[in-house]
C-alpha cells in the first residue's frame, strides 16, 4: 500500500477513534440547550450522556470474551452503528428518541474503539506504536469534546454536534475496506498489572466529570457564558493535557500516575472553593485538573492494554473508562440537582433583597423588580432567568446606577449557585484521590 494512503487511512481510523471517545463529553456544553429544548431537569439531562457511557461500559463488558478474533469487522459493524445512529441523535424528535440512538451510538462505539486497536497496530506496523496512538487520540477526543460541542452548538445547535460526526464515521469506515489485520491469538493475560490499571482509569474518568460536567454546567447555566466562550474556558484542560504528555512519556508509570491523579485531585478541590464567579479563577483550576488527566490516563492505558491479548485488553480498557463515567455521573448528577434546587431559593431570596437595597430612585426600582419577577416566572424549573435584561431595558448602558445595581444583583445570585456545586467537585475529588488506591496495592507490579 503506498504510504500517503497508508498515512490517510490511519488518520481516518485515528479520527474515529478519537470521535467515539469525544462522545462520552461532547454533548455536555450543550446540555443548557437540550435542557430548556426538551424541558427536562438537571438528571433527566444527564442522561443524554449516562446512556451513551453506560451502554459502551455494558457492551464493552460483556464482549471482553469474544473480541479481537475478527477486528476488521468488529470495527466496520460498530462504525456502520455509529454513523446511522449519529444522524438519528441529529434528528431526533424528543428525548425517549435521543436516548435510544445515543444507545445504539454507545454499542457502536464499543465495537469500533476494540477493533480499531488491532487495524491501527497493523497499519503502525508496531503494537505499541498502534496502542500509542488509539490512546492518544482517546485522550484527545475526551479533552477536546466539549470545546468543540460548545462551538457546533453556539454556531449552529445541538443537532449539528451529531451530524458533524457522521462524515468522520463515514471515513472510517471506508478506512476498514482497505486495512486487514489478523484475527488475534486466543490467549488470556489479565494480569494485576492490568487490574491495577483499569481499576485506577475508572476512578480516574469518575473524578474527571466533575471537570467536564460539573465545570461546564458551572460557566454556562450559572455564569451564563455563551457556548464558544464557555469552550474558551474548558479548553484550559486539553491543552494543559497536551502540554504535559512529554513529561507523562519521560517519568516512571506509577510515578506519573500517582502525581496525575494527585493533580486532579487538587484541580477539582480548587473548582470546589471558587473564591467568585470569574474565569480567571477557573481556567487554573481546569488546567490542573488537565494536567492531571495527561499525565494519568496514557500510562494507565499502556499498562491497561497488552500486547499478548490485545483485543480483549482494549475491549476492557474501554469498559472500565466508561464504568468510571457512568459512576460519576451517577453519583454527581442527584447530589448536584438537590443543592442547585436549595440554592436557587437563597439566590431568590438574594435577588430581591438586592434590588430592594439598590441605590435607584423608585421610578427605576419598581419596573425593574416587575420584569425580574417576569424573568422568573419564564424561566423553566432550575433554570436561571435571564437577569440583565430587565437592566438593560432600564437604561444600563447609559447609567452608572443601573449598572451596579445589575452588578449586584448578578453577584447575589451567581454566588450561592456556585458555592451550590462545591459537594459535587468535593466529590468528584474523592474519586480522583481513590485512583491511587489501586496503585499503591500494586505498586511492584506497575514499578
Amino acid at each position: 500500500m503506498p504510504l500517503p494512503l497508508r498515512a490517510g487511512i490511519t488518520v481516518a481510523l485515528a479520527a474515529a477513534v478519537a470521535i467515539a471517545f469525544s462522545d462520552s463529553s461532547i454533548v455536555v456544553l450543550a446540555l443548557p440547550e437540550l435542557y430548556v429544548h426538551f424541558r427536562t431537569s438537571i438528571v433527566g439531562v444527564s442522561w443524554v450522556i449516562t446512556t451513551y457511557n453506560l451502554v459502551v461500559a455494558v457492551a464493552a463488558l460483556a464482549l471482553v470474551p469474544f473480541m479481537g478474533r475478527f477486528p476488521r469487522a468488529e470495527a466496520a459493524i460498530g462504525l456502520g452503528l455509529f454513523l446511522a445512529a449519529s444522524i438519528g441523535c441529529g434528528l431526533a424528535w424528543d428525548l425517549p428518541a435521543l436516548f435510544t440512538f445515543r444507545s445504539l451510538q454507545g454499542l457502536g462505539a464499543a465495537l469500533l474503539l476494540a477493533g480499531a486497536l488491532p487495524l491501527l497496530a497493523s497499519l503502525t506496523g508496531s503494537v505499541h506504536r498502534g496502542a500509542a496512538m488509539w490512546a492518544a487520540a482517546g485522550a484527545i477526543g475526551v479533552a477536546v469534546g466539549p470545546a468543540l460541542g460548545g462551538i457546533l452548538t453556539q454556531l449552529f445547535d445541538w443537532r449539528a454536534i451529531f451530524f458533524v460526526q457522521a462524515p468522520i464515521a463515514a471515513l472510517g469506515l471506508a478506512a476498514t475496506a482497505y486495512e486487514h489485520a489478523a484475527a488475534l491469538p486466543d490467549r488470556r493475560a489479565h494480569s494485576r498489572q492490568q487490574l491495577a490499571a483499569n481499576g485506577a482509569l475508572l476512578f480516574l474518568f469518575a473524578a474527571v466529570v466533575g471537570a467536564l460536567f460539573l465545570a461546564v454546567l458551572l460557566v454556562v447555566t450559572v455564569w451564563q457564558f455563551e457556548p464558544i466562550a464557555g469552550a474558551a474556558v474548558v479548553s484550559a484542560l486539553p491543552i494543559a493535557g497536551l502540554a504535559v504528555r512529554p513529561l507523562s512519556r519521560s517519568l516512571p508509570l506509577l510515578r506519573a500516575a500517582v502525581s496525575g491523579s494527585l493533580l486532579l485531585a487538587a484541580g477539582l478541590i480548587a473548582l470546589a472553593v471558587l473564591p467568585a464567579s470569574s474565569a480567571a479563577y477557573a481556567v487554573p483550576a481546569l488546567a490542573l485538573c488537565g494536567a492531571g488527566f495527561g499525565l494519568a490516563v496514557p500510562v494507565l492505558t499502556r499498562a491497561s492494554v497488552v500486547e499478548a491479548d490485545l483485543g480483549r485488553s482494549a475491549t476492557l480498557s474501554v469498559g472500565a473508562r466508561h464504568l468510571g463515567l457512568v459512576l460519576g455521573l451517577a453519583a454527581i448528577a442527584p447530589l448536584i440537582a438537590s443543592t442547585v434546587s436549595t440554592a436557587g431559593e437563597r439566590a431568590a431570596v438574594n435577588a430581591t433583597a438586592s434590588i430592594l437595597d439598590a441605590r435607584l430612585p423608585v421610578t427605576k426600582k419598581i419596573p425593574i423588580a416587575l420584569s425580574l419577577r417576569d424573568e422568573f416566572d419564564r424561566a423553566q424549573d432550575g433554570e436561571i432567568p435571564n437577569l440583565e435584561k430587565p437592566f438593560e431595558d432600564a437604561g444600563a448602558g447609559d447609567d452608572e446606577t443601573v449598572r451596579v445595581a445589575r452588578d449586584d444583583l448578578l453577584e447575589a445570585v451567581r454566588g450561592p449557585l456556585t458555592r451550590s456545586f462545591r459537594s459535587g467537585f468535593a466529590l468528584a475529588a474523592v474519586f480522583a484521590a481513590c485512583a491511587i488506591v489501586p496503585l499503591l496495592l500494586f505498586r511492584r507490579r506497575l514499578a
